[in-house]
């Protein structure tokens, strides 16, 4: 319980880790690769970012160094009704601004061998949709929030060949609010909420390949993070209006067990510099998908006698390219794209709880050379969410939802800066 207590403490200082995307693997951060899309992140190893990217990159840096900054998510997810059994609003913008960090350090320890740690967050989702809009017997208010800390080494086998590895410690936070339709003309809805936090373990490994001083490559793996929610779901209303017609008290007072697991990653990347002033990265990656379990959390029927309903999810797939272009002996620009498929194939598995679909992201970054130790950086990215086409049959107490999102982008903008020792 003490190393919880710690854990969580230490996250609190460098993050706030209420991330809010359409896709819930969040490549950003407060460092520079976000200003590629994050392109080349298993190879290029620029940074002490690496440490979290790709540990065996971090044998690449010739010094201890550090790199932290702010980052700002603004996200626009605005929701256009077509059919809605029960009527209401387009719950407006659903999404909301929120600050957030990042901190990773790397320290060299000898010629061969480095010791890392990172913090911060790579998976979440948040969204509000209010309370009176067209698909609150589906979703008000959700959030599935993560933060973690990633202690890592890494180590030069020879002069090509790098390995490395790291454990995961995983805070991750559920929260569910949802209408409860007590199908009566004049009777206010009930409510259903859901909130618990859990901590889980995993790790990460690491490959890097130098065929020169200007061609490398990398191949990780990240471990999938089992976390496991227990709450006793709260549900309010009418007290006899819900006894009598949905019959829920008894088994509101349980404990509701959700077992999830944040998705296994692997990701190859590229990295060659042409010149002294042009270099290339690329991505390709894949994400297990099928295994992830997040559930809608809601009341479909009278004889209701379970809470949630399974969500069909597919295996995805990454691809990035990004560069770096030196302006002027001080002066770095970098750019980047990059497109992640969609988990969801179909819009009747779709849901307002998470509208997943695919993603293009669209980046640039500027970074200066304030002295030999000191680099000072900011980034902006665009990320275009696709339209998340739902087609919900939802039955009696749901009603059938169904609608797009005609805004669902997010803005990402960070300020760094890299501290070498």
């Amino acid at each position: 319980m003490g190393a919880c207590v710690c854990l969580v403490a230490l996250l609190c200082i460098f993050l706030r880790p209420d991330a809010h995307a359409s896709g819930l693997w969040l490549y950003e951060g407060s460092v520079p690769d976000m200003g590629m899309a994050n392109a080349g992140r298993a190879a290029s190893a620029l940074d002490a970012s690496t440490a979290g990217g790709n540990p065996a990159g971090m044998t690449v840096l010739d010094r201890s160094q550090l790199v932290t900054g702010f980052l700002g998510i603004l996200p626009k997810a605005e929701f256009d009704v077509d059919h809605a059994s029960y009527g209401g609003g387009e719950g407006g913008d659903a999404g909301y601004f929120t600050p957030a960090a990042t901190l990773a350090y790397v320290h060299r320890v000898n010629d061969r061998l480095r010791l890392g740690v990172a913090i911060g967050s790579y998976f979440g989702l948040g969204l509000n949709y209010g309370d009176h809009w067209a698909g609150r017997y589906y979703i008000q208010d959700g959030q599935f929030l993560t933060a973690g800390i990633n202690p890592s080494i890494g180590y030069r086998v020879t002069n090509w060949l790098s390995i490395g590895g790291g454990v995961t410690m995983e805070v991750a936070k559920l929260y569910n609010k949802v209408a409860v339709n007590t199908l009566l003309p004049g009777r206010s809805d009930g409510s259903l909420e859901y909130e618990d936090t859990d901590l889980g373990y995993g790790y990460n490994l690491g490959i890097l390949v130098e065929l020169s001083k200007k061609t490398r490559f990398g191949l990780t793996y990240r471990s999938e993070v089992d976390v496991d929610f227990k709450d006793k779901p709260d549900l309010d209303g009418e007290g006899w209006l819900l006894d009598s017609i949905l019959n829920l008290r008894n088994q509101s007072k349980r404990t509701l067990g959700i077992d999830m697991t944040i998705p296994q990653a692997v990701m190859l990347s590229a990295y060659h510099q042409f010149n002294d002033r042009f270099r290339l990265c690329a991505n390709f990656g894949w994400q297990d998908w099928s295994e992830f379990g997040l559930p809608e959390i809601s009341i479909s029927g009278k004889r209701t006698r379970s809470f949630t309903s399974d969500l069909n999810y597919d295996d995805t797939y990454h691809v990035a390219l990004g560069g770096q272009y030196r302006l002027a002996p001080k002066w770095l620009m970098s750019a980047g794209m990059a497109y992640d498929t969609s988990p969801i194939k179909h819009s009747s598995d779709r849901s307002p709880v998470l509208p997943l679909d695919r993603q293009i992201r669209y980046a640039l970054g500027l970074q200066y050379d304030l002295n030999e130790d000191i680099t000072l950086g900011c980034a902006y990215e665009i990320l275009d969410a696709g339209k998340a086409r739902v087609d919900k049959e939802g039955g009696t107490f749901r009603g059938n939802l169904r609608g797009e999102y005609n805004t669902n982008y997010i803005n990402l903008f960070n300020m760094n800066i890299v501290w070498k020792f």
